[in-house]
């Protein structure tokens, strides 16, 4: 029996590994099943307003509760899951360590020191410029841990220890910005901190999703040359593949998907740690398979905590980002000691 699907078109041959389709297939099933669920749940359990709803026979009420209030933030979180999983995925291949994610190597504390300082001194201003701002402090935090990490080749254990350094330095100055900003923005921020999807609306979504429309893709159309990446430099070279250019090309992809994450979601920790591990045990090393089983992942990743943090302590919502890093801290503990050599 063939394990291997091949689509072959004119210029072109794409080929699939059975299980890679049949993880795929049954995560994306999982994934709408969370994603109904998350528009069901609330005060009470309500499947029937969902479908009333779809079907456009749901009351004022009932449409203005699940299509303005739930289906934003679930959608959000879907978004944001993929992003920082598919980021991770990433970091993880091009750095070849099993240790790096956008939090652990900085990326986060950057999109989050500038996020709170465009929020700090332009809070006036509006929502559409924030991933920005974050995707610029993500990208000169990773320029600078990049260059610092750089000693006649780029070691990955010296990243990762400059990368937590200057994650410490980027929480410092986030904190000094919020004190030193007005007591409203710092009450917007520290919950922001958290990593909070409550608030989520269609103008948000807007705004994130030319990011994961243009960023996402591209991450998959190059997974091919982040497979050849993973063997030895020199014999990466030698069959013609141009690594410095990849690494930079992979570098902006992250910090892009990273950054804007952060700006619409918060400090969401630990999703681009876990999800491309799982996946690899999955299906194995090759991106082809990591890459979106990774996004599956962590999209369910976070719609489950945001589920459980807005049903499971109410009338409190607690933010996911607390979900997220009580499990991720245990699980990277896990990985440290595991790959301790």
């Amino acid at each position: 029996m063939k394990k291997n699907i091949t689509v072959r078109t004119t210029n072109m041959s794409f080929q699939f590994e059975k299980r890679t389709i049949c993880l795929t297939m049954f995560l994306t099933i999982l994934g709408m099943v969370v994603f109904f669920l998350s528009l069901s749940l609330g005060k009470t359990f309500d499947p029937w307003a969902v479908l009333r709803v779809i079907f456009g026979q749901g009351s004022k009420t009932e449409y203005l509760l699940i299509v303005q209030y739930r289906m934003p933030r679930v959608i959000i979180a879907v978004m944001i899951g993929a992003a920082l999983a598919v980021s991770g995925a990433i970091l993880q291949g091009m750095i070849k360590n099993p240790l790096a994610s956008p939090n652990v190597v900085g990326i986060t504390g950057g999109a989050s020191a500038a996020a709170i300082t465009w929020i700090t001194v332009f809070p006036a201003l509006s929502i559409q410029y924030l991933p920005f701002a974050a995707f610029a402090g993500a990208m000169l935090n990773a320029t600078i841990i990049y260059l610092l990490a750089w000693k006649n080749g780029m070691s990955p254990l010296r990243l990762v220890i400059i990368g937590i350094g200057m994650a410490a330095f980027t929480t410092a100055l986030t904190s000094m910005m919020i004190v030193l900003g007005p007591t409203y923005v710092a009450n917007k921020a520290m919950i922001w901190l958290t990593g909070s999807i409550y608030g989520a609306s269609w103008a948000q979504i807007t705004v994130y999703l030319p990011w994961i429309v243009i960023f996402l893709p591209a991450s998959f159309i190059l997974l091919r040359s982040l497979n050849v990446a993973q063997i030895n430099d020199d014999i990466a070279i030698g069959v013609g593949s141009p690594l410095a250019k990849q690494r930079v090309i992979f570098l902006i992809i992250a910090v892009a998907l990273a950054g804007s994450a952060v700006a619409i979601g918060g400090a969401i920790t630990f999703v681009g740690l876990m999800a491309p591990h799982i996946a690899r045990k999955l299906v194995g090393p090759s991106f082809g398979g990591v890459f979106p089983i990774s996004a599956l992942l962590g999209a369910i990743i976070v719609m489950i905590a945001d589920l459980i943090g807005r049903t499971a302590f109410q009338p409190l919502s607690i933010p996911v980002g607390v979900f997220t890093a009580a499990i991720g801290a245990p699980f990277f503990i896990y990985l440290l000691l595991k790959n301790k050599s």
